[in-house]
């Protein structure tokens, strides 16, 4: 009787410490990492049933990954799409009102790192973080890289020849290529990372003779710059990402991508609201996007950030815009990207 006294006491004793440590708030939950994490997560998400998703990527790779977590949860995910500029100051308007919206926040790391400042987002802990490559962490731990951006450059294949392509940024200044250039109109972040590696002098200089030499077509949106490029309206384009070129090549499209070094691709990436109304959905779906949603990426030719899927950035030496100087000195390379790339009015 003793014995099975002692037995049934310490019974008691492991499950009451036990629910002791079950984590309740979002904090605890984020920084959790027992065996049980998944499956606490997801008792308390599907009793939640939902979550919203703010986000600036594009819909044709966002809606795969909604689609296979709610099918696999049953969850009901609710989508806000905007652009970068557009996110922070809705989450911040929020914030000011103390109205807690959205759950997670998915777009370009400097938005990100904004919101990080603003102390809009919370520190997570997933076990699915040792997974990825290095330039996908940040040392706050508050958002983490879900996709690479490559900036590329697209030619179309019937008007310029692959032996023709340039080998360096100097090559622009030949006259051939007059007329048959193009740019997006608020590329400032890639011109500020091109002109740090080319050296600022040097890479104003250099850009101010290709323009001056060639002219340049600017235009807004890096999807509609790359559909003027298929047809040959825009021969050449010096920023599109890679992956909707690869998209589009796919479909027959006489495009095709190359790289100029040194090659620089843009980190966007996920973060959970501090003040989430839906914890578990939200901590399910930011470990949902670093495991089955690296894969799907990864199949849309977009460069998953995950170490265990293919990636064409290791090819060659690639720099990762460095979100944080770009919000230090972002104003100074905006208004000069606007200077001398933007001169003219854009055309849309």
């Amino acid at each position: 009787m003793r014995t099975r006294f002692a037995v049934l006491l310490a019974s008691g004793l492991f499950a009451a410490n036990a629910m002791a440590q079950v984590p309740k708030t979002l904090s605890e939950l984020a920084s959790y990492t027992g065996p049980d994490r998944e499956h606490i997560l997801i008792e308390g998400a599907q009793k939640e049933g939902r979550l919203t998703l703010y986000t600036s990527q594009q819909l044709a790779d966002t809606n795969p990954i909604v689609e296979a977590f709610e099918k696999k949860y049953g969850l009901k995910v609710t989508v806000w799409l905007a652009g970068p500029e557009d996110v922070l100051p809705r989450i911040l308007n929020e914030a000011r009102g103390r109205r807690n919206t959205f759950d997670v926040v998915e777009t370009e790391g400097q938005a990100l790192e904004a919101l990080h400042r603003e102390q809009q987002l919370q520190a997570v802990k997933s076990p699915y973080i040792k997974d990825l490559i290095p330039q996908a962490l940040r040392p706050h731990g508050e958002w983490v890289g879900t996709r690479l951006l490559m900036f590329s450059l697209a030619y179309n294949t019937n008007l310029i020849k692959q032996e023709d392509l340039p080998k360096t940024w100097q090559d622009f200044t030949n006259p051939k290529w007059k007329g048959k250039l193009g740019i997006e109109a608020k590329d400032d972040e890639w011109f500020y990372s091109l002109m740090s590696q080319l050296g600022p002098d040097k890479g104003l200089q250099l850009f101010r003779q290709i323009i001056a030499t060639n002219g340049m077509s600017v235009r807004v949106g890096h999807s509609l710059l790359m559909n003027l490029v298929a047809p040959g309206e825009v021969p050449m384009a010096l920023t599109v990402y890679n992956a909707r070129v690869q998209q589009l090549k796919d479909k027959g499209a006489p495009i095709e991508w190359f790289v100029l070094q040194p090659a620089i691709a843009q980190l966007n990436g996920a973060g959970v609201a501090r003040n989430a109304p839906h914890p578990y959905a939200a901590l399910l779906y930011f470990d949902f996007l670093l495991t089955e949603g690296q894969s799907i990426l990864s199949k849309r030719n977009v460069i998953a950030v995950s170490k265990s899927f293919p990636s064409p950035l290791a090819n060659f030496p690639f720099k990762v815009i460095d979100p944080e100087k770009l919000i230090e000195d972002g104003a100074k390379w905006t208004q000069l990207y606007q200077e001398i790339i933007s001169a003219t009015p854009p055309k849309s």
